[in-house]
This record gives C-alpha cells, sequence and structure tokens, in this order.
C-alpha cells in the first residue's frame, strides 16, 4: 500500500477536530475519523478500519489515564454482573470481528461501515431529541441483566472491531437508557467495557500484519491519534459552554450523510466491478 496522499499536519489538525467535537459529546470521535480516513486519507476501508481502532486504543489509554488518575472512581458495585458481561461478550465479539473483517471484500466492508454510520448518525439525532425520554429507569438487580449484557457486549464488539471505534457511542446509551446508570458512571464503565475489546482487536489484527505499513500509522495514524487526545481535553474543557444536544443534531446530520456518500461509493465499484467481469 502506498503512502496516502495528505501527511502528517493534517492528520493532525483534522484528528484534533475530530477530537474536540467528541470530547463535546463525550465520546472519542472514531466514528468521525472513519469518514476522514475514507476520504481525505484515501484509504482502502481494511486499512481505514484497522487504523482506526489503533487510535481508538490510544485515546482510550489517555481517556482511562485521566479519569482513573484524576477523578474520583464512582460506585460500580451494584452495576458489576451487567458490565463484566458486557466487557467479556464485547471481547470476544472484537475477535470474531476482526477475523471476520479480513473476509470481507472492499465493497460489502463499505456498505457495512455505510449502514453502521447511519445507525450511529440516527442514534445521536434521537439521543438529542428525546434526551432523558429514552431512560428505562432500570434498578440494580434482576436476573436479566447479565443476559441483556452479553447480548449488547456481542453486539457492541462487533461494531467495534468492524468500524474500528471504541464503541462508547453504543455502550454509554445502553448502559444510561437499559441499564439505569448515571452519565458520569456510565462514562466510566464504558472505559473498562471498551479498553479491553479494543486491545484485543488489535492484538488480533497486529498477529495478521495489519500495521506493517509504517507510512499509515507513523505518518497517519500517530499525528491523528495525538491531535485526537489533545482535541478531546479541548472538548472536555468547552463542555459548559456547549449546547450538547445541537451538536448532536448536526453530527448525527453529518454521519447520516456520510453514510450516504460511503453506500453510493460502494454501490458505484460494485456496479464497475460487474460490468468488469
Amino acid at each position: 500500500m502506498s503512502a496516502p496522499p495528505a501527511g502528517p499536519l493534517p492528520a493532525l489538525l483534522s484528528g484534533a477536530a475530530i477530537g474536540l467535537l467528541g470530547g463535546l459529546i463525550g465520546l472519542g470521535g472514531a466514528e468521525f475519523r472513519l469518514p476522514v480516513l475514507l476520504g481525505l486519507f484515501a484509504l482502502a476501508a481494511h486499512a481505514a478500519v484497522r487504523l482506526n481502532l489503533l487510535m481508538s486504543l490510544a485515546t482510550l489509554a489517555a481517556s482511562a489515564l485521566g479519569r482513573f488518575g484524576f477523578a474520583a472512581f464512582p460506585a460500580l458495585s451494584a452495576h458489576w454482573p451487567e458490565i463484566l458481561a458486557l466487557m467479556l461478550a464485547a471481547m470476544a465479539a472484537a475477535w470474531f470481528g476482526a477475523g471476520l473483517l479480513a473476509r470481507l471484500d472492499a465493497q460489502r466492508l463499505t456498505r457495512i461501515i455505510a449502514v453502521l454510520l447511519a445507525g450511529i448518525g440516527a442514534l445521536l439525532l434521537l439521543e438529542a431529541a428525546a434526551g432523558e425520554a429514552l431512560h428505562l429507569g432500570a434498578e440494580p438487580g434482576g436476573w436479566w441483566r447479565v443476559p441483556a449484557g452479553l447480548a449488547a457486549g456481542a453486539g457492541i464488539g462487533l461494531v467495534s472491531s468492524l468500524l474500528g471505534v471504541a464503541g462508547g457511542e453504543l455502550i454509554i446509551p445502553t448502559l444510561i437508557f437499559g441499564f439505569g446508570l448515571d452519565i458520569r458512571t456510565a462514562g466510566t464503565a464504558s472505559l473498562i467495557v471498551s479498553l479491553p475489546a479494543v486491545l484485543v482487536g488489535v492484538i488480533r489484527h497486529a498477529r495478521a500484519g495489519g500495521y506493517r505499513e509504517r507510512a499509515m500509522v507513523l505518518g497517519v495514524g500517530l499525528p491523528m491519534a495525538a491531535g485526537s487526545v489533545a482535541g478531546a481535553l479541548a472538548g472536555a474543557a468547552l463542555l459548559p459552554f456547549v449546547p450538547v444536544a445541537a451538536l448532536k443534531l448536526i453530527l448525527g446530520a453529518i454521519l447520516l450523510a456520510s453514510a450516504a456518500k460511503l453506500w453510493r461509493k460502494g454501490a458505484a465499484k460494485a456496479a464497475a466491478a460487474r460490468a468488469a467481469r
């Protein structure tokens, strides 16, 4: 694979902008990073997903250091069953999904990415419009919490491995609206679930040689990850001054537009492949 057309400076700046947006809405920004990797940096779908996952790991590690090193650890004792169920299922699904990624052709993967990004965009719009109305008011305890955590974790781990994201955009709403955690506790629990799941995916990709291209990792991944971390910290600092619901509406619309563009791109490639036969 040749070096991408854009260099380290665009990677750093775009990573900072994406991290800023992610920090403002409480996410790592990987769902917005993926369309940039596919568009601005013209990476192939498989390479973009693998690199996105590696940058998600770096961003998660920085977030974990900040949260666990400087903030008080929230009380999670009442929620450990569902958190552990989510984590274990997400790890298993991430390992499976990393293997599945290698077996998907580029056109099919592009369409899957488009569908998943559209789903996340729709979720952002729904959260912004409904807010607390989505809260199920679930209380700690209950036999259903572990099976529900396993099912949710499997889905989240699969999405994580196919998009290269940490999964916080799915984990946090699941914990808040499904299991009744408050936003601060859900953010900490999301890190506990995401870190091992993303690490499993990165390890499997590394074992398969997914990070051998140094120009991609050092020229795009490293500066973009650095920018993402800096931007996320700035976004967290600006959070009290920005209307998050309005921002979610805008970013949800951007994701839907990106998904539509990717779907058309996948359809065009599929049509060209059929015509060449």
